[in-house]
């Protein structure tokens, strides 16, 4: 292809940063998921305590948020600008996107995972409601690294559709 904005040293950096996080993302799913499975005291206390379960959805969101997501998108980036013949609306977009996508991934998943240990372990001595209030701070700051995601997606989108539509830019 002949299409000189396909040689853009930063379109290509990030797409492909997209891409060594999607393999990052996965290889931690994959083992997280065999310890868990593996390991019987470990499946036990995800399956059995009060707030493991929590443990497991850090699991669930490094595999879909991290390695399908990631995959997701840097198949995207790598081929909108190619079907529509012309560059991405904007890098600048694509480089924030990035970082607040991974920042509010691992935000959420290190939340999610200290809320199942904490509860979980707490479960042993304390009541339901004892319990509950221990683990509610770190749910709420978890749902503050996922509006963080949520944000990164609608910066993906917007910037996807503007390059899917058309746009009118100074390339000097």
């Amino acid at each position: 292809m002949s299409e000189q904005f396909l040689e853009n040293r930063v379109y290509r950096k990030y797409t492909l940063w997209f891409v060594y996080a999607c393999v990052i993302y996965s290889i931690i799913g994959f083992s997280w998921g065999a310890l868990m499975g593996g390991i019987a005291d470990f499946r036990h206390f995800v399956d059995h305590r009060l707030h493991g379960n929590l443990i497991v959805r850090a699991h669930t969101h490094v595999n879909l948020l991290g390695w399908v997501e990631m995959a997701i998108f840097a198949g995207v980036y790598y081929i909108i600008p190619r079907i529509v013949h012309r560059p991405m609306y904007s890098i600048t977009l694509m480089k924030v996107h990035f970082y607040i996508h991974n920042i509010g991934l691992i935000g959420m998943v290190v939340l999610f995972t200290v809320a199942g240990i904490i509860g979980g372990t707490a479960s042993v001595s304390l009541s339901p409601e004892e319990v509950e209030a221990a683990v509610r701070p770190w749910l709420a700051t978890m749902g503050m690294f996922g509006s963080l995601v949520l944000l990164a997606n609608l910066i993906w989108g917007y910037n996807i559709f503007r390059t899917c539509i058309g746009w009118e830019k100074d390339r000097q």
